[in-house]
């Protein structure tokens, strides 16, 4: 298995996958949409997704993750925001989701990073324990709040 990171020259390979990835999580596909919105975060280095594809490189994806910049003002640090991560539905079991983490780690550690942040449905357990072996903690310390913002 092999983890790169996505240019623009990726969205036919990613968009079919991250539409699923929405679908997973009860979203619409709208998949030019989706399109457009990866295309805009490549293009104006708004995040950085990670790609794993097979060694044999059969032009499968077998699974990406995106993260997205943020910062800590009590650490006058970087933070990375690990906002999605998806395996497909052939490929899960094989660890790919521990190959992206390690190398969102890595870009994390060479970018001087405090940490990575991740969220996930509470009933994912799948998706929890996977952040735990990973050595992701839950955060005891701040409790998370939303905003949903509407449009009148």
């Amino acid at each position: 298995m092999r983890i790169i990171k996505a240019s623009l020259e990726h969205l036919d390979l990613l968009t079919p996958l991250f539409v699923r990835y929405r679908e997973f999580y009860g979203q619409l596909p709208y998949p030019d949409s989706s399109r457009s919105f990866l295309e805009k975060r490549l293009k104006h280095d708004e995040s950085v997704i990670y790609l794993a594809l097979p060694d044999d490189d059969d032009g499968k994806l077998l699974g990406f993750c995106q993260l997205y910049p943020s910062f800590s003002s009590l650490s006058l640090k970087r933070v990375w925001i690990l906002n999605d991560i998806f395996v497909a539905e052939d490929s899960r079991r094989m660890l790919v989701a521990d190959h992206l983490m390690r190398e969102a780690k890595k870009m994390a550690k060479g970018t001087q990073s405090v940490r990575m942040r991740v969220s996930t449905s509470a009933n994912n357990e799948v998706a929890r324990m996977t952040y735990e072996s990973m050595g992701f903690r839950k955060d005891t310390e701040f409790e998370s709040y939303i905003l949903p913002i509407t449009y009148d």
